[in-house]
C-alpha cells in the first residue's frame, strides 16, 4: 500500500521543509504540551476535588482513567493515521481532548469528573502520537531530530510542571481551572493546524481492526488496573489482582494471536520483525519507563518526609531534572541532524542513567539538596539524549505507511512499562518501609505513626522529635537502596543500547515501501 499522503517534498527527495512548518509546530507543540501536561496536573489538586466533590472513595480513578483511555488509544491513533491520513485524526483528537476538559471543568460529581477525564484521555493519547507521526510526515530523517529533541523535552518539562501548574490553580484561582486552561490553548492549536497543516487524504477505505482493539483495550486495562490498585486499594495477593493479572495475561496472548490472522491488524506482528524496533522499545520500557518514571513517582515525597519541603517546593526542585534534559535534547538532536548517526546517545544517556542511580542510592538524611539536585540534573541529562533519539530509530527503520504505526506502538510499550516498573518500585518500597518502620518505631509509638499507606509528611513532622527521626531514618533506608536495585536493569538496557543496529538517517525521502505478501483474511 503506497503512502499517498507523504508531502510532496518527500516524494521529489527534497529535504524542504512546508513555507508555515514553524507554525505548524508551534500547533503541534502546544497540542503534545497539553495532552502530556494532563497526565500529572491533578496530582496536587486531587484532595481539595475530592474533598469538594466528596469523592474520596474515587479518588485515584481520577488519575487512572486519563492514562487508561490514553494508553488504549495510542496504537489505535496510530494504525488509524497510517490508513486514512493524519490530519482529520489530529483534528478530531483535539476536539475530544477540548470536550473532555470541558466536561471535567464543570463536573459537579466525581462520575461526572471520571468521565471527563477518560475523554480527555481518548484525545490526549492521538495528540502525544500523531504529533509524532505528522513530523515523521513533514519532515525528512536527517533534519526530523532536531525537532523530535523539543518533544522530549516537553514530556519531561510536564512531568514536572504538571504538578506545579495543578497546585498554583488549586490555591490561587479554582482547580477547575486544571481543566479550563485546555480550552483556549487547544482553540488556537486547532485552528492553527486547520489552516496550516496540509497532508493529503488517503483514497482507500480502511479495514479496522475491531477484534483486536477490543483484546488491547482488555489486555491494557487488565494491566493497568492490575499495576494501579496492587498493593494499594487490595493485596498483591487477594483475588482480584490475582484476577486482574490473569486476565491481562490472557488477553494478550489472544491478542497477539488474533493480530497474526487480521488483515490490518492494530499493532502488526511484522512490526517485531525488526530488531532496531524490538531493541528501541525494550530501551524505553527499561531506562525510561522504569527510571524516570519511578524516580519522578517517589522522589517529591521523599523530599517532603525527609527534608521537610512542601508539595510545592519539592515539585519545584525536580526542575534541575528538566534543565538537564533540555541540556541533552535539543543539542543531541542537532548533532544527529549534522552526522545522521544516533546509537551512541542512548549508549550515552543508558549509562548516565545507570550511574544517577547508584549516586541515588547513597542518599542520607544529611546529604545536600544541592547534591540531589545535581542527581536530578544528571538523571534528566541521560534521559535527554535518549527518549526522542529512540523514537526517531524507529521511524527511520520503517516506510512512511508504517511510521505512525511503529510510533504508536513504542510509545504504547513505554506506558505499560512505566505503569508496570513504577508498581513494581513501589511494592518493594512499600514492603521495606513496613519492615524499616517496624524495626526502628519502639513499640509505644506505633500507634502514633499508623499504617505506611497512610502516612503523610504532615503527620510525620508533627510526631514528636526522637519518633519523627526514626520514620525519616525508616523512608530513607527503604527508598534509596531501591535505587540500587534497579541498576541491573538498567545494566541490560545498557547492553541493549549497544547492539541496537544504526541505521544512518537520510538527507531526504524515507524507507521504501517492502514489497507486500498476500494479506490473511479477516478474523470473521
Amino acid at each position: 500500500m503506497t503512502d499517498t499522503a507523504a508531502p510532496a517534498a518527500r516524494e521529489e527527495g527534497s529535504p524542504a521543509l512546508p513555507r508555515n512548518f514553524g507554525l505548524i509546530f508551534a500547533g503541534l507543540m502546544t497540542a503534545m504540551l497539553l495532552s502530556s501536561l494532563d497526565q500529572t496536573i491533578v496530582s496536587t489538586a486531587l484532595p481539595t476535588i475530592v474533598g469538594e466533590l466528596d469523592g474520596v472513595r474515587h479518588m485515584a480513578w481520577v488519575t487512572t482513567a486519563y492514562i487508561l483511555a490514553a494508553t488504549i488509544g495510542m496504537p489505535v491513533y496510530g494504525r488509524l493515521g497510517d490508513l486514512i491520513g493524519r490530519k482529520a485524526l489530529f483534528l478530531s483528537a483535539i476536539t475530544i481532548f477540548i470536550a473532555g476538559s470541558a466536561i471535567a471543568g464543570a463536573a459537579q460529581n466525581m462520575e461526572l469528573l471520571i468521565a471527563g477525564r477518560a475523554v480527555q484521555g481518548l484525545g490526549g493519547g492521538g495528540l502525544m502520537i500523531t504529533s509524532q507521526a505528522i513530523i515523521a510526515d513533514l519532515v525528512p530523517p536527517r533534519q526530523r531530530a532536531r525537532y523530535m529533541a523539543p518533544i522530549g523535552a516537553v514530556f519531561g518539562l510536564s512531568s514536572v510542571a504538571g504538578p506545579l501548574l495543578g497546585g498554583w490553580f488549586t490555591d490561587h484561582a479554582d482547580w477547575r481551572w486544571a481543566f479550563w486552561i485546555n480550552l483556549p490553548l487547544g482553540a488556537v492549536a486547532l485552528a492553527v493546524c486547520a489552516v496550516a497543516l496540509r497532508l493529503p487524504r488517503k483514497a482507500e477505505k480502511p479495514v479496522i481492526d475491531y477484534p483486536g482493539i477490543a483484546l488491547m483495550a482488555t489486555a491494557v486495562t487488565c494491566t493497568v488496573l492490575f499495576a494501579s490498585w496492587g498493593g494499594t486499594e487490595y493485596g498483591w495477593s487477594d483475588p482480584v489482582i490475582l484476577g486482574l493479572a490473569a486476565g491481562a495475561v490472557a488477553a494478550w496472548t489472544v491478542f497477539f494471536l488474533v493480530e497474526r490472522r487480521v488483515a490490518e491488524p492494530v499493532i502488526p506482528p511484522r512490526l517485531f520483525r525488526s530488531r532496531i524496533f524490538n531493541i528501541s522499545t525494550l530501551i524505553s520500557m527499561i531506562v525510561i519507563g522504569v527510571g524516570m518514571f519511578a524516580i519522578i513517582g517517589y522522589m517529591p515525597t521523599y523530599l517532603q518526609m525527609v527534608y521537610g519541603k512542601s508539595a510545592t517546593v519539592s515539585g519545584l526542585l525536580l526542575l534541575p531534572m528538566v534543565v538537564g534534559l533540555m541540556a541533552t535534547a535539543i543539542p543531541s538532536g542537532q548533532a544527529i541532524s549534522r552526522t545522521g548517526r544516533y546509537k551512541m546517545w542512548p549508549v550515552a544517556g543508558t549509562a548516565i542513567v545507570g550511574v544517577t542511580a547508584v549516586l541515588m542510592s547513597t542518599l542520607t538524611p544529611d546529604t545536600s539538596l544541592y547534591v540531589v539536585c545535581a542527581y536530578f540534573a544528571l538523571l534528566g541529562a541521560g534521559i535527554g539524549m535518549m527518549m526522542q533519539t529512540l523514537v526517531l530509530a524507529v521511524q527511520n527503520d520503517f516506510p512512511v505507511s508504517d511510521v505512525g504505526t511503529a510510533t504508536s506502538a513504542n510509545n504504547f510499550f513505554r506506558e505499560i512499562g512505566a505503569t508496570l516498573g513504577t508498581a513494581g518500585v513501589g511494592a518493594v518500597f512499600t514492603h521495606r518501609l513496613a519492615d524499616q518502620l517496624s524495626s526502628r518505631v519502639p513499640a509505644e509509638a506505633a500507634g502514633a505513626v499508623g499504617r505506611t499507606d497512610s502516612l503523610t509528611p504532615a503527620a510525620v513532622h508533627a510526631l514528636p522529635a526522637k519518633v519523627q527521626e526514626s520514620v525519616i531514618l525508616s523512608y530513607q533506608h527503604a527508598l534509596t537502596p531501591v535505587f540500587r536495585y534497579m541498576v541491573p536493569l538498567f545494566a541490560v538496557g545498557l547492553v541493549l543500547a549497544l547492539v541496537l543496529p544504526e541505521k544512518r538517517l537520510s538527507d531526504g525521502g524515507t524507507t521504501p515501501e517492502p514489497a507486500k505478501s498476500p494479506q490473511p483474511q479477516p478474523v470473521p
